[in-house]
């Protein structure tokens, strides 16, 4: 069998502390430090995932493998096949193997994750007095209306008894970057203007229906919303967003599900055209909220306009439910993958965004 040898440069993690002042260590509720000797790209990124992570990725153990398989992921080579044992060694040591000490545990876990801020700092961060940091988080987590607590607490309960009947979806490290990315979202300024809404289809955190409610005010897409509401009584752009159980490695699937949109590099079907949703442009350290409103900036500066009947917008907006649909949203972004891979993206000069 051909062994494969991957080089990883130094690396220093150090525990997380409650505060400056403080012996008290908050691992492994919160993740540990990480430091690379290395400034390739590929160690820096990989390095930079492990801060995003939550309940039982926080343990080093854990780390480690998230670690090896993006380096593996990055460098294009095979998963050592031993990868997974880094993971399933954690649990039988210290819950005893049973299928209830295991949820108890995520009990645990999920509810230091919906009341604790577990974003990531920055470098300068460090240098803050830490207590400050978890008055702030505090404050952050009171923020958060009690429909949206209640949410996450449901959704909670909904993973621990799929646990429990052995029908889990999706994968730890998907389910548990999804939890955060919706906390986060709930707890965002954002969200709580009002410039999007987020929904669940069937309580599920691997599709997403987003509603885009706010686009540049000076934009022609904006005055199309504003006549959209008049005549349909709808104020928003749909989206609808898929993840796969190798999500944050691999992008969600977005598309457009009403209204019918011309321009705005929206495709046949719904599929959107942009570099950061393909395997080649995306980065796991983007955010949710960071691919939305990149999306509303995109239909923007694309010229996106609605699909109205009739001369001059008269009539009610174009189309039925067969235009856009999920199947041909996929073929269509499948094919300008394809043709994209074959002669590149094109970047637009700096001034033009």
């Amino acid at each position: 069998m051909q062994e494969v040898l991957l080089k990883i440069p130094y690396l220093l993690f150090v525990p997380p502390r409650c505060s400056q002042h403080s012996k008290t260590e908050t691992y492994p509720s919160t993740p540990p430090v990480w430091f690379a000797e290395s400034e390739e790209t590929s160690v820096t990124n990989a390095v930079q995932i492990l801060s995003n992570t939550t309940g039982r990725d926080n343990h080093v153990i854990n780390q480690v493998g998230i670690l090896l398989k993006e380096l593996c992921r990055l460098h294009s080579l095979p998963e050592p096949p031993d990868v997974e044992r880094l993971r399933t060694a954690l649990d039988p040591l210290r819950l005893g193997g049973s299928n209830e000490a295991v949820a108890q545990r995520m009990d645990a876990e999920d509810l230091d994750d919906i009341d604790e801020d577990e974003e990531s700092e920055t470098e300068e961060d460090l240098h803050l007095d830490m207590d400050e940091g978890d008055a702030n988080s505090k404050n952050k987590s009171e923020e958060m209306d009690l429909e949206h607590l209640a949410t996450l607490e449901r959704l909670r309960q909904n993973q621990r008894q799929d646990y429990l009947k052995g029908s889990v979806c999706g994968s730890v490290q998907a389910t548990d970057r999804l939890m955060k990315e919706l906390r986060d979202i709930y707890r965002s300024d954002s969200f709580k203007k009002g410039m999007y809404s987020i929904e669940l289809v069937n309580d599920s955190l691997y599709e997403w229906n987003i509603r885009l409610m706010c686009v540049d005010p000076d934009s022609p897409l904006h005055s199309d919303l504003i006549l959209l509401k008049e005549k349909e009584g709808k104020d928003s752009i749909l989206l609808n967003m898929l993840f796969k159980e190798t999500y944050p490695f691999e992008p969600p699937f977005v598309r457009v599900v009403h209204p019918i949109i011309s321009g705005g590099y929206v495709l046949v079907g719904g599929a959107i055209c942009m570099e950061l949703l393909t395997k080649q442009g995306w980065s796991s350290a983007y955010t949710v909220e960071a691919v939305i409103m990149q999306i509303s900036a995109t239909l923007v500066k694309g010229k996106a306009r609605i699909q109205f009947q009739g001369s001059g917008g008269a009539g009610k907006v174009c189309g039925g439910q067969g235009q856009y649909s999920l199947a041909r949203a996929q073929q269509s972004f499948k094919s300008l993958v394809q043709i994209h891979e074959k002669n590149g993206w094109f970047t637009p000069p700096k001034e033009d965004g």
